[in-house]
């Protein structure tokens, strides 16, 4: 007798509460897995932007790779840095990617991510 196990298929349409538990619990295995002793990440914001500031001693500006989709800021270092670091944070909010900006400085990464600005779907149509 075979047994056969189909993947769980989940649709945009499945649960916020499961999937905000899904990146809550994604969170955690990255902090608890893959985010070495030596760094720290600090968030602050104001009414246009978060700042974050991750303490990545050692790391080198070619090492690095940052990307924002949606409200999601992941970093990590290339597979050959010395010293590796993966992360991904998850904001309130969504990040205008095309304005966020990076500056590594003294092994201190600065990220300033503009909140993304509202845009109304909303469509006017003609009534006939």
């Amino acid at each position: 007798m075979s047994m056969f196990f189909a993947p769980a298929l989940r649709s945009r349409s499945y649960s916020p509460a499961l999937r905000g538990f899904d990146r809550g619990f994604e969170r955690f295995l990255n902090d608890a897995f893959f985010t070495p002793a030596y760094s720290s990440v600090k968030f602050t914001q104001d009414d246009a932007a978060y700042t974050a500031t991750l303490d990545l001693p050692g790391v080198a500006r070619d090492e690095l790779v940052v990307n924002i989709e949606g409200a999601v800021v992941s970093i990590e270092t290339a597979a050959a840095a010395k010293r590796q670091f993966k992360g991904s944070y998850e904001l309130p909010e969504e990040i205008d990617a095309e304005s966020a900006t990076a500056k590594l400085e003294n092994g201190v990464l600065v990220l300033v991510l503009p909140k993304a600005k509202p845009v109304s779907k909303a469509r006017k149509i003609e009534v006939r």
